[in-house]
Formats: C-alpha cells, structure tokens, sequence
C-alpha cells in the first residue's frame, strides 16, 4: 500500500521559512514526479512545486522565487523549504506523487497517490 506521509507543520509567524516533508513507502520504485499542494477550506486545491525524477521543477507563480522543491530518490522523500511566508499562505498542504513517465504540470489530474496534509498556519 502505498503511503506519503507529511511532517514540518505547524505555526509560523509572518516571515517564517519552515520546510516540509514528504516520506513516501509501499512504492516499488521511485515515483517519476512528487508535487506539493495546498488548500484552504473553501477553496480548490492548488499546485505550488513539484519536482520530476529528472530534476525539473516548476513553480506555481505565486511562490516561484522562495519556495524551493527538492527531492531525496535514495530515501524517497520530498521537500519544500518555504521562505517568507505570509498569512495569506494559511493551509493544508498536501504531497502528492506519480509513477507514470510523462508530461507533467501543477494539475491534481496528473497526480495517482497523495498524503493525508499537514496544517501550516502563518500569524501575522
């Protein structure tokens, strides 16, 4: 069964940089590409970084320049150093991954397996 696990929220004041993890298991390989998301309640869930096993990233435009993806194969796990945040940034932020070989964009459609979230709150 496969399993990505998010860990590093928590609350931030306004500036903050935490960095998140994603732990993925039960795969039987290394996943072609792992994103990360976010949603507030109310609101439809977004891309904000991912990263592919060929190292391409992309970036939505809102965190492009401090948020940075990166990725561990060896022990299949994901980041996102997070820099600057602002309340406006206030979510559950999901990882999410795939296994297929093929274009990719910020798009929940292109991603198979995601996390259960992790609550990052940003007080101003």
């Amino acid at each position: 069964q496969v399993r990505l696990l998010e860990s590093g929220g928590g609350s931030v004041n306004r500036g903050g940089s935490p960095r998140l993890s994603c732990a993925a298991s039960g795969y039987d390989s290394t996943f072609y590409v792992m994103a990360w998301f976010r949603q507030v309640p109310g609101k439809e869930r977004e891309g904000v970084a991912a990263i592919d096993r060929d190292s391409t990233k992309r970036y939505s435009t809102s965190v492009n320049g401090r948020f940075t993806v990166s990725r561990d194969n060896a022990k299949n796990t994901l980041y996102l150093q997070m820099n600057t945040l602002q309340p406006e940034e206030t979510a559950t932020y999901y990882c999410a991954a795939d296994g297929r070989r093929k274009w990719w964009s910020l798009s929940q459609a292109d991603f198979t397996y995601w996390g259960q979230g992790t609550q990052v709150t940003v007080s101003s």
